[in-house]
Order: C-alpha cells, then sequence, then structure tokens
C-alpha cells in the first residue's frame, strides 16, 4: 500500500468510529433480548424474532424517507455531515429511553416500537458515517478505513452481549435465573444518556464535512434503471441475503441451545455463545484491517495469524471477566485456522473470496446439521461468522463496480437491503416452530436444528454472486476487483 495512508485523518476518524462501537453494542443486545422476551412474554420462535424484524425494517424505512427527503433536499449538504450525525444518535437514545415505559406497561409491542426507534436513528447514521469513513483521507485507503471500522463495530458486538448479560443475571455464583422486565429500564437508561454524550461530543468534534460534489448532482438527472446493472440487483438480494444469514444464523441460535439435544442452555447462560460469535465476525474483520497498516509481506502474513488470536484472547478474556465458564470454547482455533487459510487462498479479489467464504459456510452448516456430537456441531454453526465477517465490502464492491456517477444511489438501495436481516430469522423461526406441532422431527433431528438449512440456502447465494458477478463485469467491460474485508 502507497505512503497515501499518511493522509488518513486519524483524530476525526477515531471520533466516528465511536459510532461504529454503539452500532455493534446494540446488536447483540437484540440477541440477549430474543431469549428474555420470549419467555416473559410466552413468545413462539417466530414471535421472538419480531424483535429483529423491527429494528432491521428501521433501517429499511429510514433509508427510503432519507432517500425521498434527499430528492427534494440534499441533507447532508444542507445541514453537514456532523449536525446530520447528531440527529440520528438523539433519535436512538430516544428510542432507548422508550424501554423504560415499554417495561413499566410490560408491553412487547411497544418494546419493538422503542427498537424501531433506536434503528431508524441508526439509519441515518449508517447513511453518513460510510461515506465519511471512505472520505476521511486518500481514496486509495477508504476501504481499508471501513474494514477497521467494522472491526470497531464487532467489538462492540461482542462486549455488548457480555455486558447486558451482566446487567441482567449477574455475575457467576450470584447469577438471577429469574426474569424482569424492571432489570431492563438501567441498561437502556444508561444507554441512552451515552448516546447523548456521544452527540453532544460529535458537535464539537473536529470532524470535517467532505468537499462538495455539486459537479456530480448537476449530471445525475438522467434516468437511472436499476435492471441495466445486473451486478447491482444481484448484489442487492446478496445484502439482503448476506444481512439476513449473519442475524438469523444468532438470532435462533438460543432457541437451538435450549433443546434437550443440545443440552437446555438456560436464557441466563447464553451470553457467551452470543459474545463468541460476534467475536467470531470480530477475529474476521481484524484480519482483514490487518491491511490498513503499511507493513511488509513478511509482517503482514504474521498479523494475519496473530491480529485473530488476540481477538479470540479478548472474547475469552470478557467471558472471564463475567465469570462464564468457557472451557468448550478453547477447540474454536480449529475453526479460527481453517478461515485464516480460506483468507489466503481469496487474497484480495472481491469474487473469489465472497464465493469462497460463501462454499466455507456451505460446508459448516452441513456439518452443523449432520455432525453426531451436539457439542461440537453447535461451534460448526457459529463459524459461520467467521466466513460472514468480510463479506460486506466484497459484495458491496461488486455490486456498485462501472456504475459511475450512480454509485450513490446504488449504496442507497443496497444498504435498503439491510431489511434482510429482519426477513430471514422469521423464515428460520417459523421452521424452528414446527417442533410444537410436530415433535417428531425431520430426519431424526429437531425442526429447530433442522432450520440452519436457511443460512445454509443463503451462503450457496452468497458464493453462486462471487462466481457469477466478475463474469457479468467481464461482459461490460470491467477487470476488477480488490477488497479488504470490513463490516455493516
Amino acid at each position: 500500500m502507497s505512503s497515501e495512508n499518511v493522509q488518513t485523518k486519524w483524530g476525526q476518524f477515531i471520533s466516528l468510529i465511536i459510532v461504529f462501537f454503539f452500532w455493534g453494542f446494540v446488536g447483540s443486545a437484540n440477541d440477549i433480548l430474543i431469549p428474555v422476551f420470549k419467555k416473559v412474554f410466552t413468545l413462539s420462535q417466530v414471535q421472538s424474532q419480531l424483535v429483529a424484524w423491527a429494528f432491521y425494517a428501521a433501517y429499511f424505512v429510514g433509508s427510503i424517507i432519507f432517500f425521498l427527503v434527499s430528492l427534494k433536499l440534499d441533507v447532508l449538504q444542507k445541514f453537514g455531515y456532523k449536525k446530520t450525525l447528531s440527529a440520528g444518535l438523539l433519535l436512538s437514545a430516544v428510542g432507548s429511553f422508550l424501554f423504560v415505559p415499554a417495561a413499566t406497561m410490560e408491553s412487547f409491542p411497544f418494546f419493538l416500537t422503542a427498537l424501531f426507534t433506536v434503528g431508524l436513528g441508526f439509519s441515518i447514521q449508517q447513511i453518513v458515517a460510510n461515506p465519511l469513513a471512505i472520505k476521511m483521507g486518500s481514496p486509495n485507503t477508504g476501504a481499508h478505513r471501513l474494514t477497521l471500522a467494522g472491526g470497531i463495530n464487532s467489538f462492540g458486538t461482542t462486549i455488548g452481549a457480555i455486558l447486558l448479560g451482566i446487567a441482567l443475571f449477574g455475575m457467576g455464583d450470584n447469577k438471577n435465573t429469574s426474569l424482569s422486565l424492571e432489570d431492563i429500564k438501567l441498561p437502556f437508561i444508561i444507554l441512552g444518556l451515552a448516546f447523548i454524550a456521544v452527540a453532544i461530543f460529535m458537535n464539537f468534534s473536529k470532524i470535517e464535512d467532505p468537499e462538495k460534489e455539486e459537479e456530480v448532482v448537476k449530471t445525475v438527472h438522467e434516468k437511472f434503471n436499476i435492471l441495466d446493472y445486473p451486478q447491482l440487483y444481484l448484489g442487492m438480494l446478496g445484502i439482503f441475503i448476506y444481512v439476513g444469514t449473519e442475524v438469523t444464523i444468532i438470532s435462533n441460535l438460543p432457541a437451538l441451545l435450549h433443546t434437550a439435544e443440545f443440552g437446555n442452555v438456560l436464557e441466563d447462560a447464553i451470553a457467551p455463545f452470543i459474545a463468541l460469535y460476534w467475536g467470531s465476525l470480530m477475529i474476521g474483520r481484524w484480519n482483514g484491517g490487518v491491511n490498513v497498516f503499511n507493513t511488509s509481506n513478511l509482517v503482514n502474513t504474521a498479523l494475519k495469524f496473530i491480529v485473530p488470536a488476540i481477538a479470540f484472547g479478548v472474547i475469552i478474556g470478557a467471558n472471564i471477566f463475567a465469570a462464564h465458564d468457557v472451557s468448550s470454547f478453547y477447540i474454536y482455533p480449529i475453526w479460527i485456522l481453517v478461515f485464516i487459510g480460506v483468507s489466503f487462498v481469496g487474497g484480495k479479489n472481491a469474487g473469489k473470496t465472497l464465493m469462497l467464504f460463501g462454499l466455507s459456510g456451505i460446508t459448516m452448516m452441513i456439518a452443523g446439521l449432520v455432525w453426531p456430537d451436539p457439542s461440537i456441531a453447535k461451534f460448526f454453526f457459529i463459524s459461520g461468522g467467521l466466513f460472514l465477517s468480510i463479506m460486506w465490502p466484497s459484495i458491496f464492491d461488486l455490486a456498485i463496480a462501472g456504475l459511475g456517477k450512480n454509485t450513490g444511489k446504488a449504496s442507497s438501495f443496497l444498504i435498503m437491503m439491510i431489511l434482510g436481516g429482519g426477513v430471514i430469522p422469521l423464515v428460520q423461526g417459523s421452521i424452528c416452530d414446527l417442533d410444537l406441532s410436530k415433535p417428531e422431527g425431520i430426519f431424526g433431528i429437531t425442526w429447530t436444528h433442522f432450520s440452519y438449512v436457511v443460512p445454509l440456502i443463503g451462503f450457496a447465494y452468497l458464493a453462486f454472486y462471487g462466481f457469477y458477478c466478475p463474469k457479468i463485469l467481464k461482459k461490460q467491460g470491467i477487470s476488477h476487483v480488490e477488497s479488504e474485508g470490513g463490516g455493516h
């Protein structure tokens, strides 16, 4: 990588990645809330997945509102990146405070409204923060900065699960296994105050707006037809399936671990597994983030092993701090080594990386379905996080290749497709619920176990897109694509 890396505005960038941390923190909090709400409100599995639906549908609605407003008024150019970002943070703060009356009224729909409001704020933050991270320095190193931000996002998801687990259930021998909605109030009041603090900090930070791109705006009025760009519409489906697969694996994991087959793991013991899953995405993104730094090939290769080891250490350390027994996790580095091997083969080619990681994900899901020992099988499912970790920028890179002046519009369509995180878990949840009506299961396993065929199909599409999209681009005369792994 060139010395242009020096141009990265690190002071501003560090201010910005605090926001990425919060997205992660709240994302994993949802996974703790799903089994809690399921028990307190006696919900079916598909009803409990409405938690994911409310959160990710907000991204879709927020993106559409932003898109429609931008047809009349360029929000970012008029109000600036900082003010828009602060407004998104304050909206998320309002959503966090709504958890208090929702808990008082013991209303599941009210909780969903609160989550939807937090998600709406996040959609504004996403629209601002992703391009801002790319523009904070040389364009050549933009993807690397997004990778690093994605790694911080995953750090938030990893420790968010553990901290909320402590807040709701306590630690060690003093664990509280009876659930009360009252316990949810304080963590979300603190979270709301934190959002306000970050919004104030953002407003006074030195983050500068990127230079205005008025000359681009003038040329955009030509007709833009999505159907002219197969890489884009297939990529939109790719983002929908990618986010859906990422969310569904973990959203339905508490139900899987709660089955007799997988050891009747209760709500208060689920946090370490959620932390390991989101930690797997952190391992992958930190591994991809190594490329941000200008190092020799030998140092780069060494870091590709050292950095995942440190990330795994963070997961184990955080769990030990919370007094969780993680002795069963010590076998997990086997999966991490497989991931590192595949990432070396994929190199910096977006299509090849996506295809190989998709095929690896298929293999892991099949192994999880057929492996006779559930204590090992669950790790195959959790390792899906490793292979999903650096797919986002590969899909993004391929989907917007060759779009030129329409890249901005294409990006907003791709962000809308985060909706997949709300839809696909409902599909898997409805398969889990077949255990109630058909307890005999299928192929000798429970329906909840069999439901992991849903992420398997997701990985299959992502592998197909990685294989097929470069062929589309070649026909259009576009030879590309480098990708460095990142996160949404």
